[in-house]
């Protein structure tokens, strides 16, 4: 369906009006479904996006700036995403032993758990977007969408 459709324009819609408005209600779809998927499990996709970037640290710690640097959302707030987290005991804080002014964090056990059973539905939802389109299309897609945003 035509963007204007969706949104039941009745005005013309320049191309470049199109293009943000059907990135925003994409963007929009794609993270309402995302957030269905991670509420059962208490999760923002803020939330997930830490556990994610704590995973990748493979049992190393990670300062907040580290955390805020690979944030897809870089608004988000670290700090209270961190301290939802501790509380719901999927990740952990502590004093950097070398910097006593610096605070690390690390994914739990319990956090581990959390993204290896929320992985293959990740993966089924991130392949039943994909599904719409071929590979070259998706392709073209990703370097559009790149070279868009750079």
């Amino acid at each position: 369906m035509k963007i204007e459709e969706e949104i039941k324009s009745t005005v013309e819609l320049s191309l470049a009006k199109k293009v943000l408005l059907n990135l925003s209600f994409t963007r929009n779809i794609i993270g309402d479904k995302f957030l269905e998927i991670l509420k059962p499990y208490d999760l923002s996709s803020e939330q997930y996006n830490v556990l994610r970037i704590l995973r990748g640290q493979k049992g190393k710690p990670a300062n907040m700036s580290v955390i805020q640097e690979r944030m897809i959302s870089k608004n988000s707030n670290t700090t209270r995403l961190v301290d939802k987290l501790i509380i719901k005991e999927l990740v952990i804080r502590k004093i950097c032993p070398s910097n006593k002014r610096k605070m690390e964090i690390t994914i739990t056990e319990k956090g581990l758990e959390v993204l290896e059973t929320l992985d293959p539905i990740v993966v089924e939802h991130e392949n039943s977007l994909a599904s719409k389109l071929t590979t070259e299309e998706l392709t073209l897609l990703n370097e559009l969408l790149e070279k868009y945003r750079n």
